[in-house]
């Protein structure tokens, strides 16, 4: 008695069991997108304004920030908002004209950071660069900003560093100097923001 021959599975029929596979499989190796919540509570803002006379020291207090990202291409989304009425340097008289007259912060309350895109890699258990471009609006209006950042990553827990410099007087805002006491056109910002990550193997 001669064997029976194997049964093949009609081509159509074994073509869409190929196509369904695919997207499972791409799914399981995609990479995850990467989500950083910060913490309000623990991040600090600093600000420094050079002059002729003394250097000005300030901060800012940060209202809430996310940023999530796909690592296999950089693009991100989120939003970081700054309460721009926090911005103080300890000097009752300068703060409420940087309020009233530089920043306006009546009528502009807020400074947001739209990240687009993320270039370089997050793991856990080390410090990386990492570049974190986007959109800042400050005193209404929008102005490309790129941030060279280090991320540290234990676990969930992450720290983001930066530092960029505001030219605040091309960005639209008056400039503070006086007759005697001149003041640089630019202000440098420190970051150091806290916060929990997820999607970092």
């Amino acid at each position: 008695m001669k064997p029976l021959p194997a049964r093949r599975l009609p081509t159509p029929i074994l073509l869409g069991a190929v196509l369904l596979l695919v997207p499972v499989l791409h799914a399981q190796s995609a990479p995850q997108a990467v989500t950083l919540h910060i913490d309000p509570a623990h991040t600090e803002i600093h600000w420094t304004l050079s002059g002729n006379m003394h250097t000005v020291r300030g901060t800012f207090k940060l209202k809430g920030g996310l940023i999530t990202f796909d690592p296999s291409t950089g693009v991100a989304q989120g939003e970081l908002l700054v309460d721009v009425q926090t911005g103080e340097s300890g000097n009752n008289s300068r703060d409420s004209h940087m309020q009233k007259d530089v920043l306006e912060s009546e009528k502009y309350p807020q400074a947001i950071f739209h990240p687009a895109k993320v270039t370089g890699v997050v793991k856990s258990g080390s410090t990386q660069n990492v570049t974190v471009e986007g959109t800042f609006t400050l005193h209404g209006k929008d102005h490309p900003l790129r941030l060279d950042t280090k991320v540290q990553v234990d676990g969930h827990a992450a720290v983001v560093t930066t530092h960029f410099t505001v030219p605040y007087v091309d960005w639209g805002m008056k400039d503070p100097s006086t007759f005697i006491f001149r003041v640089d056109k630019t202000v440098d910002v420190d970051v150091t923001a806290k916060g929990a990550i997820e999607g970092v193997r």
